[in-house]
């Protein structure tokens, strides 16, 4: 079954989730000076009988999947064709922009990363380059560097 076409509307509701795990990640990490003594808190009241400590609130999983689908779809369809491979398991791969095509196998020209780092940069939030040098995205084949269409706009 064919995919629908994705409209503006759905590109603003997954860029207000991309921005809103990338809000939560920067939080994440300016707040890693106070995470110890966090968790050793948070370890004291797990440890006191009848006390349990729960998960940690986060974004909704279902949105955060949403947002990665719509935002990768909006890149394929913005960019047609079959010369790279946009990957973020596990919600989806997708192939986008002209150029040589490859018909079976990996294609030459493969991008792979996680959501929250997907997510920040569509958001505009993290550079291209600060993904790649950190390992959290990998870009194989001399075609894999899309940053000239990230972040990801409302057309």
């Amino acid at each position: 079954m064919p995919r629908k076409a994705v409209t503006a509307a759905d590109i603003r509701a997954a860029l207000a989730v991309a921005e809103a795990v990338a809000d939560a990640v920067a939080d994440a990490v300016t707040d890693a000076a106070t995470d110890a003594v966090t968790a050793a808190a948070t370890e004291a009241v797990a440890a006191a009988p009848g006390k349990a400590a729960g998960p940690e609130p986060g974004p909704d999983p279902t949105a955060v999947r949403n947002a990665v689908r719509v935002t990768a779809q909006a890149i394929a369809e913005r960019h047609p064709g079959k010369t790279v491979e946009i990957r973020i398991p596990p919600y989806i791969a997708v192939q986008a922009f002209g150029g040589l095509r490859h018909t079976r196998g990996t294609p030459p020209n493969v991008i792979e990363t996680d959501a929250r780092t997907w997510l920040a940069l569509v958001a505009g939030r993290r550079t291209w380059a600060d993904a790649v040098a950190d390992g959290s995205l990998t870009a194989s084949g001399t075609r894999a560097d899309i940053s000239t269409v990230l972040p990801l706009t409302v057309e």
